[in-house]
């Protein structure tokens, strides 16, 4: 069996045009777009767009950060997908934050709640989701991190994870608790584990060491990178390797609209017919 995951932190549900004038108080403060000469800057709500091009690639499983809440249910339908959301920071008060961020989602940024947000498509190879669990790696100072755990019907288990930024000790600390937790959970089932780690293989490569060397976690994306998508148990068909930025831009006239401040990282796998008589057996 072979299957296509990507990782993706949405910057929660906002645009990023690769000219950084783009970003003014004027269309901060009044919602108003600014155009360049190659890409637009708006400050309005994005789900539909964010689902266009989810809808629109192929995938099997899809780990999402930084994701608003309120976009779980609209982009699981979007993609013919079953959803496991795991809420992290920012969350309370959330109706109010999610009316805000309609009206101003570049205004209210990251103050509108995150989410970890894992879809499986229905018609893809991993089957449905049969267990999902999640559990908290990270309370107090700077933010709560939680992570995302599914096992499918095909015995390949998921674990999600956006880990703490600007600080690699604890991101560090984040990743190996979240390592340890679900290959705990995953028991002799194949395992991919990812998303963004905010680790960079080639500044902290000690942590990937131990991610390889104790829990047999292998597939890194590249030295600089930090989203990746990491696997035990699984063949690798194709490397980690992130999206050109085309890939996550729209078309809005003569103008591209880019999603995101992170590309989506891509990995195709393969594995055998155990797991699914793993999964029957739990």
């Amino acid at each position: 069996m072979r299957f296509t995951a990507i990782s993706w932190n949405l910057f929660h549900g906002r645009d990023f045009p690769p000219d950084p004038s783009l970003f003014t108080w004027r269309s901060r403060l009044l919602g108003i777009e600014a155009r360049g000469k190659t890409h637009v800057q708006v400050n309005r709500d994005l789900v539909d767009e964010f689902a266009e091009v989810l809808a629109g690639a192929r995938w099997d499983v899809a780990l999402l950060q930084e994701c608003p809440p309120r976009f779980g249910a609209p982009l699981a339908e979007a993609c013919g997908a079953e959803g496991h959301r795991v809420l992290t920071s920012r969350n309370s008060m959330s109706g109010l934050r999610a009316a805000l961020a309609r009206l101003n989602p570049d205004l209210i940024a990251s103050a509108e709640g995150g989410s970890n947000l894992t879809l499986v498509r229905r018609a893809g190879a991993l089957g449905a989701i049969v267990d999902e669990r999640e559990v908290a790696i990270h309370l107090g100072a700077p933010e709560r991190r939680a992570m995302s755990f599914v096992r499918t019907s095909s015995g390949v288990c998921v674990a999600n994870l956006h880990a703490t930024s600007d600080q690699p000790a604890l991101a560090t600390e984040d990743v190996l608790k979240a390592a340890q937790t679900c290959i705990g959970w995953a028991g002799d089932s194949s395992l991919l584990f990812g998303g963004d780690l905010n680790l960079r293989p080639g500044e902290d490569p000690g942590v990937f060491d131990v991610l390889r060397e104790r829990f047999g976690l292998t597939g890194s994306t590249a030295p600089g990178a930090i989203d990746h998508l990491l696997s035990r148990g699984l063949k690798v068909a194709e490397s980690s390797a992130a999206w050109p930025a085309e890939r996550r831009e729209l078309r809005r006239g003569e103008l591209a609209l880019r999603l995101s401040d992170h590309a989506p990282v891509e990995a195709s796998f393969e594995t055998g017919r155990t797991n699914a008589m793993r999964a029957g057996m739990r």
